[in-house]
């Protein structure tokens, strides 16, 4: 018997999702929060340091040193810097704007994911593809208008660190016969070593509360958990399938914004994210529809 193209995506897999997204969001906002009080480069040390120990903890157990064995090292370390760049841009931007635009800058990551797969992959770029790159780029417009109060270095940050997490997309395709708890760790082990070798240039001196060291592991944690969750969603469903249930995101970082920080969105930047969301949606079930002509779609578009 011929198996079905498209399996039923099951309630578990939707739902864990929706919990790494959901952990993500939250570890954005506790972002936010540290950002106007600490250096980036510290806080993104911490953050993926905290990822490394977890990870540690958790797999040397039964892995050992095939935590780090990889025939690709230096595709690897390549793909986690970039991961690193765009975790530094995403930081930095959070600290000058509203958290729930920021992330939708982010979530033109398909959009670029497309042009770059064109570019890198050879893919092709047919015209309903071509059609979602432009309402993703007008989308985009919609939030960073020209004149706006948006239209400042932050916003080009936030779409700098997209640009970045495309590339490690794209990178992360040429990875994908590699053990994905391999290629989850190797960025937190670049992370953790960049931040440390960069932090006595660019860093500055900083005394950290007990109470904000807790907030900072607290958010190590929830970066590390919203990987894992991810990770066993993508055990329980093909990406394609969980692409539209990661837009959740941009809702979890609409109302944390809102609650946490006071900062709602105004309207063009609503129209400007439903339009990201809307054009994100229909090219995840163009990509899935055509899965078996087209290059697999890339893993889930989720902001850490």
């Amino acid at each position: 018997m011929t198996p079905r193209p498209h399996a039923h995506i099951p309630a578990t897999a939707v739902l864990l999702i929706a919990g790494a997204v959901l952990s993500f969001s939250v570890l954005d906002t506790c972002m936010k929060y540290l950002a106007g009080r600490y250096p980036v480069p510290l806080l993104v040390w911490a953050r993926w340091t905290v990822q490394v120990v977890a990870m540690v903890l958790w797999l040397v157990p039964t892995m050992r040193w095939n935590l780090v064995r990889t025939p690709q090292l230096g595709m690897q370390v390549v793909r986690g810097a970039t991961l690193i760049g765009s975790s530094v841009m995403f930081i930095t931007a959070l600290r000058y704007l509203p958290l729930a635009e920021t992330t939708a800058l982010n979530y033109t990551t398909p959009t670029l994911v497309i042009l770059m797969a064109v570019v890198f992959l050879g893919e092709r770029m047919t015209r309903p593809r071509a059609a979602l790159v432009v309402a993703g780029i007008l989308g985009m417009l919609l939030i960073v208008r020209p004149g706006a109060e948006m239209f400042r270095g932050a916003a080009v940050l936030g779409l700098g660190s997209a640009v970045c997490y495309a590339l490690y997309q794209i990178l992360t395709r040429k990875l994908a016969s590699e053990d994905p708890r391999v290629s989850l760790f190797y960025p937190a082990l670049v992370g953790m070593v960049l931040m440390t070798a960069v932090w006595p240039w660019f860093g500055t001196p900083a005394h950290v509360t007990w109470p904000d060291v807790g907030l900072i592991v607290f958010a190590g944690v929830l970066g590390t958990l919203g990987h894992f969750l991810l990770i066993l969603a993508l055990q329980r469903a093909p990406a394609s399938g969980l692409t539209p249930f990661t837009y959740l995101q941009l809702v979890w970082s609409t109302l944390l914004g809102w609650v946490a920080f006071g900062q709602f969105p105004d309207g063009f930047t609503l129209l400007g994210m439903a339009v990201i969301a809307g054009s994100g949606l229909a090219l995840a079930w163009h990509e899935r529809r055509h899965s078996r002509t087209l290059a697999p779609a890339p893993n889930p578009t989720t902001i850490d």
